[in-house]
């Protein structure tokens, strides 16, 4: 069997690397694309795939937005145009999504961030079938339009936490907080405060800071930015505490017995709050109660081994999905 799987970031690049080497393990030939992107290529590095780069990320405005996502529909269109594959799958991929249903291709969605509305709107409609976490109501993607949703008892990030090998090269005075910047310039920032950047000064009292800035690299008084590549869940792993907004990183950590802190709205979604009635080190909190959480769980190490074995891996759902085997 024939499967496509973009991955548009980092995130998706972990999950696309999981589902590769499961399906290639069973003889199905996988094809891997992924577009320029601050995380992309390096993560594929990490995993060893040489993905198929197609476009650009371009966030600098609605327009340049528009136009490097058409123009990326086309590459990928042409890319496929003489051998199509049999499935496509991404997680929430606006660009497969639009040329897979164009050229009449099945499409199978992960899906794990309710308040993306654009690309919710862009992706959901076109699916045959939605692979989404428990913690989500089957009736969230419905109002989408999702036909068919299979869900299953975990979260995303299990697909690749679960045995995984941290990088090295994380040898920072302790303890270390690892601080994740907002993604300011997705579609669903539009009007959102990031407080990462204050939060990351306030919290360099209690230890050394890693400041992870997703787009400039520049120095940070008190503050260590690295000007390479640095993965988030390597980086998440050798931590004493995370914060972030409450995206893949928090839990990433969560899911590694690092104590994990969401300080914004957006980070009280469905996933984050099924982990937190897991058992899962997940704090949600507001940003003014972010450093009194700080002082309080900073340095503890949870012991999440046997929660993390009871989850269900993605993978394992996904792989029945698109060979058409049954669900269970």
């Amino acid at each position: 069997m024939r499967v496509w799987y973009d991955a548009c970031t980092g995130k998706h690049m972990r999950y696309g690397s999981a589902l590769a080497r499961r399906l290639r393990s069973h003889g199905h030939e996988f094809v891997l694309t992924t577009r320029e992107h601050p995380d992309t290529l390096g993560v594929a590095d990490l995993v060893r795939e040489k993905p198929v780069v197609v476009g650009k990320y371009a966030p600098a405005s609605l327009y340049s937005k528009l136009e490097a996502s058409a123009r990326r529909m086309l590459g990928l269109s042409k890319l496929f145009r003489d051998r199509l594959p049999q499935m496509a799958v991404a997680h929430q991929s606006v660009e497969l999504c639009r040329a897979a249903f164009g050229l009449g291709v099945p499409i199978t969605l992960t899906a794990d961030t309710p308040h993306a509305v654009a690309v919710n709107k862009l992706t959901v409609p076109l699916a045959n079938t939605v692979v989404v976490s428990e913690g989500i109501p089957k009736h969230f993607f419905r109002g989408y339009g999702a036909s068919n949703i299979v869900r299953f008892d975990g979260v995303d990030e299990v697909a690749w936490i679960r045995g995984f090998k941290p990088a090295k090269g994380f040898d920072f005075k302790r303890p270390l907080i690892v601080v994740r910047q907002m993604e300011t310039r997705a579609s669903y920032a539009v009007g959102e405060d990031d407080v990462t950047l204050t939060l990351a000064e306030k919290l360099s009292r209690l230890g050394s800071v890693l400041f992870l800035s997703r787009y400039q690299k520049a120095k940070k008084k008190g503050l260590i930015v690295m000007k390479e590549f640095v993965d988030s869940a390597s980086a998440a792993a050798h931590a004493d505490l995370v914060v972030s907004i409450g995206g893949t990183i928090s839990r990433e950590a969560a899911l590694q017995g690092v104590p994990s802190i969401a300080v914004s709205e957006i980070g009280r979604t469905y996933v984050n709050r099924f982990l937190v009635r897991k058992g899962f080190p997940l704090f949600l909190v507001d940003s003014s109660e972010a450093l009194d959480c700080a002082k309080k769980c900073l340095g503890r190490r949870f012991d999440v081994k046997a929660k993390l074995k009871q989850l269900t891996n993605p993978v394992d759902v996904l792989e029945k999905v698109i060979t058409c085997r049954e669900v269970v």
